[in-house]
């Protein structure tokens, strides 16, 4: 079994998620009281989230790479970036180690093309919506992308920043994310795209008419899939 190098913390609510998921899918695979080889290095949020919020995003790489490299000196065979938003400085990380980054947004548009889908909503923060390295990578799988209008980017911007990112998941932004999400179906949408690791706590598949993608569980997939290679 190889080992998963997983940066952490971005937030920490989300790397539980992670954690939990990479373990359950290895125990599946391999039964008994199997578990997955993961390395965590967890950062904190509330650094990279002042330097985000200040377009810093060669400082983020800096960090960001330091502990992908750390990872793979204490023995990771791939690296996991825990958050969507943070896949803007994919390359950068990729550059700065000889082992993989598994790129979330490349594993969501093959889970999207499975489905047979063509046209998306993409829902997570600002940076993630509005920035086109996300929606890039589906665009080259012959995917096209919507996104909420600028005052639904900006409820779902803040619900992440000041409620999700401390663990705070309300009925209120529940109601208020399912009203986006059905407007977005009404628009074409034919999948929505949960592209904050926080999002798929709060919503679930169950609550949507259409496919959700958890890019929390795809992106661990992806993972637990090359580390059983």
């Amino acid at each position: 079994m190889k080992t998963i190098g997983l940066v952490g913390g971005l937030t920490w609510l989300s790397t539980l998620d992670y954690y939990r998921l990479l373990n359950e899918m290895v125990n599946q695979q391999l039964g008994g009281v199997e578990a997955g080889q993961i390395i965590i290095y967890s950062v904190n949020f509330g650094e990279i989230k002042v330097l985000t919020e200040a377009g810093q995003w060669d400082e983020i790489a800096r960090l960001i790479s330091g502990v992908a490299k750390k990872l793979e000196q204490a023995g990771a065979d791939c690296v996991l970036i825990g958050a969507n938003t943070m896949h803007k400085i994919a390359d950068t990380i990729q550059s700065a180690v000889t082992i993989p980054v598994i790129h979330i947004a490349e594993e969501v548009a093959l889970s999207i093309k499975e489905k047979g889908l063509s046209r998306v909503a993409l829902l997570g923060t600002r940076y993630t919506m509005q920035l086109d390295f996300y929606k890039d990578k589906l665009a080259a799988k012959g995917i096209s992308t919507i996104i909420p209008n600028e005052a639904e980017i900006e409820t779902i911007n803040t619900a992440i920043y000041t409620e999700m990112g401390k663990g705070v998941f309300t009925p209120a932004t529940k109601t208020k994310f399912l009203g986006i999400i059905r407007r977005l179906i009404d628009e074409g949408a034919e999948g929505i795209i949960l592209g904050c690791t926080e999002i798929p706590i709060l919503i679930k598949q169950e609550d949507c008419a259409v496919p959700v993608f958890d890019t929390t569980r795809i992106h661990s997939q992806a993972a637990v899939r090359f580390a059983l290679s």
